[in-house]
């Protein structure tokens, strides 16, 4: 298994109690309330973590977009994998993801890919969103059109990366005479692509369609669902005749490493507790606006995600799974379990949580790569899945 250090940087200083007077850190909060002079000193924590994740022996570091929000303070992750491309020699750099779709010139994110994976000897990992729905009100995108336009994005940038140039492009949402990459990617045929998801069933198919293949992440989820999405996905793929890897499983989630169980426990609630209570704090409308996606995958959706709208506790939340907290041996067990159960690819580890400071944050991230890195890098295997009976039968039927 591979394994990679995940970070949001979110904005550490939020006022804990801003649920007093707003409902979100999302879209509608002031802003304020960022103060340019922590941002600076955010940042530059931030990519220091990230820079030392190489050192500690990582497989790679992520990156992600989020627009708006004390959340994440990255609206443009290609700045930040910009930042670590010469800082960094070996870890592979992802960016979890790009929305394409929400842009105007999701061609600009294609020449900025290809510039990095450039940069750094073919090191990039391409991550492709549709965004959260908040990302719709933040950049006044229709939400109706999001399935159309990121397949139709996602088309343009795979042309553009791989076809010879200058050729026309001609679709419904984005027209251009001239499509010809200059630079072009590293990676032949172009690096390689990972799509985290909230479970939607369109992403799940559109992903492991033998013509893609691509990797599927999924997040915040408690990890019993973690193992149904993971389970369609591979269904889907016997589905068209092939068999899912492990390489295109991936699970990233909250972990944190104490010396001790209760002192790993006490260490990390306030973080905890503040990013699922407050910073992950959003109306359902925000989260699947109107249109977002079909109404099947709606309810899916909404079903796995009802428990992460109600009041956590770090006690509630490794309960179902959705973080990874204890001593080095409780974690090791504990990925091991999971692993087990699923044939992870990838674990993507959020260290950083939330208002954590950087020393507790290193100081897991040592423990982790110590005592629990070389064992979960260890784990191999495709897991308990088998195939789905009823689609077994269908298939034998035809």
């Amino acid at each position: 298994m591979k394994i990679f250090l995940f970070h949001l940087m979110p904005y550490a200083y939020v006022d804990p109690d801003y649920d007093k007077e707003y409902d979100t850190c999302w879209v509608t909060y002031p802003n304020t309330n960022f103060d340019p002079r922590k941002g600076h000193e955010l940042y530059n924590r931030y990519l220091d973590e990230l820079e030392y994740a190489e050192e500690l022996g990582f497989d790679g570091v992520c990156v992600n977009e989020h627009h708006q929000n004390a959340y994440g303070l990255m609206p443009s992750p290609v700045v930040m994998a910009s930042a670590l491309a010469t800082k960094t020699e070996r870890v592979k750099i992802a960016i979890l993801g790009n929305a394409f779709g929400i842009r105007d010139h999701p061609q600009t994110l294609a020449e900025e890919h290809a510039m990095i994976d450039c940069i750094t000897g073919g090191r990039l990992i391409s991550g492709m969103v549709r965004g959260l729905g908040a990302e719709y009100y933040s950049l006044g995108a229709n939400p109706a059109f999001s399935h159309e336009r990121f397949h139709e994005a996602h088309d343009l940038v795979i042309k553009a990366w791989t076809e010879e140039g200058p050729f026309p492009f001609e679709g419904k949402h984005y027209h251009f005479d001239y499509v010809n990459m200059w630079p072009r990617p590293f990676q032949d045929p172009h690096p390689p692509i990972w799509v985290p998801s909230q479970g939607s069933t369109e992403t799940i198919e559109w992903a492991a369609h033998p013509a893609r293949k691509y990797t599927y992440l999924q997040t915040y989820s408690p990890f019993q669902n973690v193992v149904r999405f993971h389970n369609a996905y591979r269904d889907v793929a016997h589905r068209h005749g092939y068999t899912a890897k492990s390489e295109q499983l991936g699970w990233a989630a909250p972990i944190y490493v104490g010396e001790t169980d209760q002192l790993a426990i006490d260490q990390v609630r306030p973080h905890i507790e503040l990013f699922f209570n407050k910073l992950l704090r959003y109306s359902i409308s925000m989260l699947l606006p109107p249109g977002y996606m079909s109404v099947e995958s709606y309810k899916r959706v909404l079903k796995t995600k009802s428990s992460l709208v109600s009041t956590h506790t770090v006690e509630s939340l490794m309960e179902r799974d959705v973080i990874i907290v204890g001593s080095p041996d409780t974690v090791r067990q504990k990925l091991a379990e999971c692993h087990d159960k699923v044939g992870l690819g990838y674990f993507l580890g959020m260290f950083q949580i939330a208002s954590m400071p950087h020393e507790l944050t290193v100081a897991s991230m040592k423990r982790f790569s110590e005592d629990v890195m070389p064992d979960a890098m260890a784990l191999e295997g495709s897991g308990q899945w088998e195939p789905d009976a009823e689609e077994a039968q269908v298939q034998a039927a035809e």
